[in-house]
């Protein structure tokens, strides 16, 4: 008789569950909702809608794994293999790479962690293009290269009166003299006769440097003891020298402003921004270039009970006279007559102030924006009238600038546009229209009322000069750009490539030599002149 026990069915496995799907489907839904939400906020600045786009994407990966590590129901050992997979590539790409920084438009730029900056040697050689003369450069029959001794020109405005440019790059193409490495900074360099300065990082030291303009060799440099870095705002100083006669004016980005001698970077004085107006470093660093004004330093501290703009004597470094209590934004003073009467423009943080060049009291002042970053110095556009622009979804205005009695004068707005948002890149005035880059996209605005004639070429966050009809723009992805614009177009010329890199400094022309520069590299790019 055969046994029962063998007839009995073989035990079965217990019923495995279905992976739980609905919570990864109610994580991707919710994250394409919110995205989608993000990127239609054209009420919130581009760059915002970008950051917030990433921690959004952070947050959902995030909860994707959590919900496959706990909630998923696959086994274990799948969970764990996967799950582990997902969190070493996270590790490994933390380990390997950092944040150098970010684009303009706040993305991150990532470089591997071993990658060293180049910096410049004592005596830097210069890495010369195989058409380009190494040592000596010819002399250009006829042409006087005019000085370029502070910000954004000898009007410190962006427009260059001459010389005239050949337009046909493909006949006469820019010619790269040199390209070498330079210590990080965001700024620009000043060119006197043949001699380039500019401030730069390296290690701890915060320096001034002077090269020679036509080789690139290091002529002197001076060195303070001052670092300022941080993953957003960059490394090193943000200011660009103002040179007068035979002395050198400078702010480092900690508040460290100089007087130098031109020949050699001798210290002929030194003042310290921070000790002088009782403040404290701005979160992007000291980032106003000097001005010179009638023998006398005027740079912008931020300090309050009247201790905001200060003026310096330029021979001894005393102080001549302090003016108003506005916290310090990162424009330049500038010199202008506005209603018939002379006076500093500074555009602080939250507000915008005029003052008496004489006594740095305060003429008048106007309200501006919520704290963002105020960069882009102001255009005057009439006798009476002036424009503002900032980023972040600020936009423009319009004032106007009218005796309000008492020796004071009152600003009144005329417009108010969105249609420029110069975020630190500086704009130009011509024939009744504004050109700018707004959000790093060029675009061209009716001065009657704030309207947008144009908007065309994603140029990013670069820099423009206007030299006779032309506009010179460096990109921010170091591309060197030609244009003709008109209220009907950009009218792009030319393209010419002398960075791979982010390139957010600005440029400066002496004659046919265009000096460009980066936090990482600087060069000198020869222009070809019309005949």
């Amino acid at each position: 008789m055969q046994n029962e026990d063998n007839l009995a069915p073989p035990p079965t496995n217990p019923r495995r569950r279905p992976v739980r799907w609905w919570p990864a489907w109610i994580i991707l839904g919710l994250l394409a909702a919110v995205i989608g939400v993000i990127r239609l906020r054209y009420d919130l600045p581009y760059q915002s809608r970008n950051l917030a786009t990433m921690i959004t994407l952070a947050i959902g990966g995030a909860l994707l794994w959590l919900w496959w590590m706990l909630l998923s129901r696959t086994p274990w050992r799948q969970r764990l293999w996967i799950g582990g997979a997902v969190a070493l590539a996270v590790g490994s790409g933390a380990a390997l790479f950092r944040i150098r920084g970010v684009s303009g438009d706040l993305l991150p730029i990532f470089e591997f962690r071993w990658a060293a900056s180049a910096v410049p040697v004592a005596q830097p050689v210069a890495e010369v293009s195989s058409n380009a003369p190494t040592k000596t450069v010819p002399a250009v029959a006829g042409l006087v290269r005019p000085d370029f001794p502070q910000f954004l020109g000898p009007t410190r405005s962006c427009v260059i009166a001459g010389p005239r440019l050949d337009r046909d790059w493909s006949a006469h193409p820019p010619q790269i003299l040199w390209r070498q490495p330079i210590g990080a900074a965001w700024s620009g360099f000043a060119i006197v006769g043949a001699r380039a300065l500019t401030q730069e990082q390296r290690g701890e030291e915060e320096l001034v440097t002077c090269y020679d303009a036509l080789t690139g060799r290091e002529l002197w440099a001076h060195a303070d003891a001052a670092h300022y870095q941080t993953t957003l705002a960059g490394e090193g100083p943000r200011c660009t020298p103002t040179v007068v006669s035979n002395r050198v004016f400078t702010l480092g980005a900690t508040g460290i402003l100089n007087c130098l001698d031109l020949a050699d970077g001798r210290a002929l004085w030194s003042r310290q921004l921070t000790n002088d107006a009782a403040c404290s470093m701005p979160g992007w660093g000291f980032a106003g270039s000097p001005l010179y004004l009638d023998g006398r330093v005027i740079v912008s501290a931020g300090g309050h009970d009247n201790r905001s703009l200060r003026a310096y004597r330029a021979d001894t470094g005393e102080i001549a006279w302090t003016g108003g209590s506005a916290p310090a934004g990162y424009s330049s003073p500038v010199l202008v007559e506005l209603a018939g009467v002379p006076q500093i423009l500074m555009f602080n943080q939250k507000r915008i102030t005029a003052h008496a060049p004489a006594t740095g009291a305060v003429l008048w002042e106007y309200p501006w924006g919520i704290g963002q970053p105020h960069v882009a110095v102001p255009v005057i556009v009439g006798t009476n009238r002036v424009v503002f622009s900032s980023g972040y979804g600020v936009g423009a205005e319009l004032l106007d600038i009218a005796p309000a009695g008492d020796g004071h004068l009152a600003a009144t707005r005329v417009w108010k546009s969105i249609r420029l948002k110069a975020k630190f890149a500086n704009f130009i005035a011509r024939g009744g229209f504004l050109y700018g880059l707004d959000d790093g996209v060029l675009a061209c605005v009716d001065l009657k009322d704030g309207s947008q004639q144009w908007k065309e070429g994603r140029y990013g966050h670069g820099q423009m000069l206007l030299i006779g009809n032309f506009l010179l723009l460096t990109a921010e992805n170091g591309e060197l750009v030609l244009l003709r614009p008109t209220p009907e177009g950009p009218n792009e010329l030319q393209r010419f490539k002398v960075f791979a890199e982010k390139t957010w400094n600005p440029p400066a022309l002496a004659g046919d030599l265009l000096l460009v520069r980066t936090d990482q590299h600087a060069a000198c790019v020869r222009l070809a002149l019309a005949p």
